[in-house]
Parts: C-alpha cells; structure tokens; sequence
C-alpha cells in the first residue's frame, strides 16, 4: 500500500517555510535510454526537479514527501495528437450545432483531467473549432485547474470542402460560409492568412489536413486535398513564425507532398508507401501513428447505425492499415511519437496505444520511449519534458512494475505528478489542491 507522508505542522507559531517537495522512488527510470536506479528521492521546487538524490544522501528541510518507494517511478508521457473540445459518440453532430462554447469548455476541462489522471501530462491538441481550449490550456499554466500541459492548435488549417472543413453534412443555410477564421482557406494567399490568423489567437503549434479523412461526412477520399503551393505555403508560414506543423494525411500523394513541402509531423500515415518512406527519412519527420483512433472507427464501423456510409466506408479502409504501417515505418527507422487521437476514442484511455504499438512490431521500450523523450523532441520540449532530470517539470508517473515486462500496466497508473502536484495517487482522483506545498 502506498502512503501519503505530510511534514509536521507546526506547534503555536508558524514554523519556517521549507523549500523543497520530496518524492521517493522504489525503482526509478529517468528516461528510456537510462538504467533504472533504485531508492531515489527527487527534490522538487516551483514545480521543477531540483535534485536527483541516491539512497542514503542527506535531505534538506522538506515541507512534503510523497512516498512511492513501492512503485516504479517513470516520466510523465506526452501524446502529440488529441482533441480535448469533444468525444465522437452518436449525438456528436447534433451537439456541434446545439452545443454553447460555454459547455464546450466545461466537457474540455472534465477531458483534461481525465487526461492528466491517465500520466498523460503534456498533449498536443490539434484542432478545435472554438477558443475553449486556448482557455483552458492557460487556466492549467496558471495552476487553477488540473490537467496536462497543453501545446493548442486552435483550428486545423483545410481547403474548403476539404477534411477539415466544418460544414460538410449540413445544409447550406445552417452555417456562413466558413473562412480563414475557422482554418479553411483556398489559394496560396489565405493559406499564409489562416497560418497566421491562428499565431495571432495564440497557436503553438499549426495543423493542416494534408489529405481527406475518415470522420468528414464526405466521399471526396483519403489523399491530396491540398495543392502543392498551397502545402509549402501553410508549412513556410508556419516556420516564419516558430510554430512546428503537424500534418493530417492518410493517403500516400498527399502524405508525400507534405513531406516534399517540410512538414514536421504526419499524423495517421495510414497508407504510406516506400516513397513516403524514403521521405521521411530524408527530412527528418517524425509519425504519428494513432492506432486507437484507427481501432476505434473499425469498431464503431461495425454498427450500422454509429456512421453514415461514407464515413463507415472509409473507416473500415483506413483501421486495419494503420497498424501495418506504423510496422514498416518503425522497421525503416522513421522516428515515432506517440499520438492517440482521443476524442475520437474516449479521453482517459490514451495507454491502450502502448499496446497497439507493441502488436504493431515497436518493443515496449521504443513504444515508451515514443511517449517521452521522442515526443518531447517532436514538440519542441527536449529541454524540459520528457526524461526525469534536474532543471526538467517535475512530470512524473508511476506503476506497480517495470511496464517494459508488461506494457498493459500503463493502463493501471498509481500515482500521477504534474508540475509537481499531485493529479492521482494510489489510483484515486484526489482534490487538486489536497496535497499541496503550503503558501
């Protein structure tokens, strides 16, 4: 059993404020490329790891500590591609239109927590119709709420009619025509406006739909949907401004032209073939494979009332693929990080991607690794996520046992660290300020 450890309050006066946050280690993985150590402390300020001390070093006043001396401590994982605004169910597109940003925001909180509660403890969301996530990303910055550490897209950047455009399936009167303010622009000249429309509303990172997709109430297919112009229009602008871009793209034309055009990461990849995998090599980006959003749609495709026909048409292509190709991305050598595309399956449920990895030929520890110092490199984060280190988030998670012996336990997590506060311990939700340094 886990136990909770609180420093002595103090007696008829308050006792000098203590520095440091302590959290002891049974086993202890600072990264996947690291040995693992065994009775560790971490030392921790300000939300960062201070110090890594070895079993018997001297500790400085603690105000807490956390002991998970029976666990098997590990960093925080990081998933490159979600969706916290929503969840597909069968009322989803009838809640798009009757849904207040109000209750977005609110359903976008409960999805961050459950997140966060899963040691996911950085995500990169991409694309959101609404403002929700910009606000809820900075309520967790300023500590006001749990969740993960957000990197937010804001809305993906599409052609009209294509993927990412929102009003395919309703009719014409229901919406205005959708523009650059919603991520949907025609032409080299508002491609360059979305991209920076989405900067101004505080974009970390741009998404693009490179090619069709699955969830778009459309039978216009899954490959190219943008020019070429238009592609190295997106990405340049992107980069002129510091922003990374993820590219949406399951058939292998539009997946290749993203490549040719400098795009930083392919989500899905569903179809990739050798030239897309030549491409990949050669630039440098990185796949995102989201197998469970892929495992998801199969299952759901198999209901007759879940999809319209188009849509289960291009589910039941698409699932079976991905795992295939995530395969021979992985045998080729093509860096991988680890994405889920949650919202498409459910929030909280981001591990199982863990073991679809594994059944796709990745080791646990590349499938882990994926998840940490990978993703983090992917996300521009290398320098402060992703590995367990002084001057690095005191982002942590941990397990019954090494998950590289059994990778279903990160399915179990028993404790979940963001920032240094505490988001779940011994398994259970506990209050967001229950076990805090005191102030």
């Amino acid at each position: 059993m886990l136990t909770l450890l609180l420093a002595a309050a103090c007696l008829s006066s308050p006792a000098p404020q203590a520095e440091f946050v302590a959290v002891r280690c049974g086993e202890f993985w600072p990264e996947p490329s690291a040995e693992v150590q065994s009775n560790v402390v971490l030392l921790i300020r300000e939300g960062k790891i201070q110090q890594v001390l070895a079993a018997g070093e001297q500790l400085p006043p603690l105000d807490q500590v956390h002991d998970l001396s029976e666990a098997f401590v590990m960093p925080g994982w990081i998933d490159c591609h979600v969706h916290l605004t929503g969840e597909l169910s069968r009322k989803s597109r009838l809640e798009y239109v009757t849904l207040s940003e109000a209750a977005v925001t609110l359903r976008t909180v409960m999805h961050a927590r459950r997140t966060v509660e899963a040691g996911f403890t950085t995500v990169r969301d991409l694309g959101a119709d609404t403002g929700a996530i910009f606000a809820v990303r900075d309520s967790i910055q300023r500590g006001e709420i749990p969740g993960p550490h957000i990197l937010a897209a804001g809305s993906a950047v599409t052609p009209s009619g294509g993927h990412g455009d929102p009003t395919h399936g309703y009719r014409e009167t229901l919406f205005d025509l959708p523009g650059i303010s919603s991520g949907v622009a025609d032409g080299v000249s508002q491609c360059r406006a979305a991209v920076r429309h989405q900067v101004r509303r505080g974009a970390d990172v741009i998404k693009l739909t490179a090619t069709g997709g699955v969830l778009s109430e459309t039978a216009a297919g899954t490959d190219q949907q943008f020019f070429d112009d238009e592609l190295r229009a997106i990405i340049d602008t992107a980069h002129m401004l510091g922003r990374r871009v993820a590219a949406h793209a399951h058939g292998p034309t539009g997946m290749a032209a993203a490549l040719r055009a400098g795009v930083d990461s392919i989500e899905h990849g569903s179809f990739l073939n050798q030239e897309c995998l030549a491409l990949f090599l050669e630039k440098g980006a990185w796949l995102v494979p989201t197998l469970h959003a892929g495992q998801t749609v199969l299952t759901y495709a198999g209901d007759p009332d879940w999809f319209p026909a188009v849509i289960a048409r291009k589910a039941r292509m698409v699932g079976p693929v991905m795992m295939r190709s995530l395969g021979r991305a992985h045998k080729a050598g093509v860096r991988i990080a680890f994405g889920t595309d949650c919202g498409v399956g459910a929030h909280g449920l981001n591990a199982e991607e863990f073991s679809l990895m594994v059944r796709a030929g990745m080791s646990p520890t590349a499938a882990l690794t994926s998840a940490t110092t990978g993703a983090a490199e992917l996300c521009g984060l290398a320098e402060s996520h992703g590995k367990l280190a002084p001057g690095y988030a005191a982002d942590l998670v941990a397990l019954s046992a090494d998950p590289r012996g059994d990778i279903g336990l990160t399915e179990k997590p028993l404790a979940v660290m963001r920032a240094g506060r505490l988001a779940l311990w011994e398994g259970q939700r506990i209050a967001w300020n229950e076990v805090q340094p005191k102030k």
